[in-house]
């Protein structure tokens, strides 16, 4: 299909689910599809909330951000064990791959499983485990969330030990939870450690609290990459600033309208965004407790936002640019993608 055709929305739908593709904010456990987490409920006796994956689909709506959180925690109550997680990391691995998703930067939350007496290291360990069964089709890295729930103390102590399992595809440091009611400045000094050892760092920022947790991320804890980023709209310096320091934003939109953060997705500034010249990736955060995948984000910003497929394909390569892996992994991707629109 040429970028610039005319096209029905059921070829535009197969052209980018053909499309090979590149995600960069997905959370592992936000990511399981919903008979997988059905088997893990029923291992572990069930839940009398629900009768069946129907059930347990229908409990993925959210009437905020909080409450979203919740639910979280919740669904995160049935991933108990290590072999729990190699379970999972395999059958996400593989619907990512039959997505044409070729390359993934996973984030996995280690401090969530505390509670069920799993180390950080080997719950790595596990989740490599899974993601190795589908190697031959995907690339999968991972970004450890230190949860900014647990706070700084409790996150350095799980940065180093992640860092004893680097080697185990864990190419950066994430900060997610409650934006809203913790801020990022505590760990700054857990940020510079993570840097001194070698990782990539990010942070959830400006999705459920407004602009100033984004520049809280940039001059606190100095991130490379902005995960959400949408109150930036808000003010047009720190959009300056986004655009000059070329930081890139991690944007998930069907995320931002199911969680309550934006009301509609015609509401999204990615448009505002890209006007502005910031460097914008686009993924699905937590797919299928959204509803959605890689495909269906770009297909909505087509049919809602009106993006061209020209502006869709920039997307693609944005996220290629902005990943953390090899040169040779980017050069190959970017050559994939190149040759599918040619």
């Amino acid at each position: 299909m040429n970028t610039t055709s005319q096209t029905t929305p059921e070829d535009l739908r197969s052209w980018l689910e053909a499309m090979p593709k590149t995600e960069l904010h997905i959370h592992l456990e936000g990511a399981v599809p919903p008979d997988a987490l059905w088997d893990l409920i029923r291992k572990y006796g069930g839940d009398p909330i629900v009768k069946d994956p129907a059930d347990l689909r229908a409990r993925f709506q959210y009437t905020d951000f909080a409450n979203f959180i919740d639910m979280w925690a919740w669904k995160n109550s049935f991933l108990r064990e290590y072999e729990d997680f190699q379970f999972i990391s395999e059958v996400i691995a593989e619907n990512l791959a039959d997505q044409n998703i070729r390359y993934a930067e996973i984030f996995y939350s280690p401090g969530d499983f505390d509670r069920h007496g799993l180390d950080p290291r080997e719950l790595t360990v596990a989740i490599r485990k899974g993601f190795e069964r589908q190697s031959h089709r995907i690339t999968l890295n991972l970004i450890a969330d230190l949860v900014r729930d647990f706070g700084p103390a409790r996150g350095a102590i799980w940065l180093e030990q992640i860092a004893e399992v680097k080697d185990r595809g864990v190419v950066g440091i994430g900060l997610g939870g409650s934006e809203q009611a913790f801020p990022a400045e505590p760990y700054r000094q857990v940020f510079e450690r993570a840097r001194t050892l070698g990782f990539h760092t990010t942070a959830h920022a400006g999705e459920a609290a407004g602009a100033e947790s984004i520049l809280a991320a940039l001059t606190e804890l100095k991130t490379e990459r902005i995960g959400h980023g949408l109150k930036a709209a808000s003010n047009p310096a720190l959009l300056t600033r986004l655009a000059d320091m070329k930081i890139p934003l991690e944007v998930c939109p069907i995320s931002n309208v199911r969680t309550g953060c934006i009301a509609r997705l015609e509401d999204h500034p990615i448009r505002q965004f890209l006007q502005r010249g910031i460097i914008v990736t686009v993924s699905t955060d937590d797919p299928e407790m959204f509803n959605t995948n890689l495909a269906f984000e770009f297909e909505s910003l087509h049919s809602v936002l009106g993006l061209t497929l020209q502006e869709l394909v920039s997307l693609a390569f944005n996220s290629i640019n902005a990943a953390w892996c090899s040169d040779e992994q980017k050069k190959h991707l970017q050559s994939e993608l190149k040759h599918f629109i040619s």
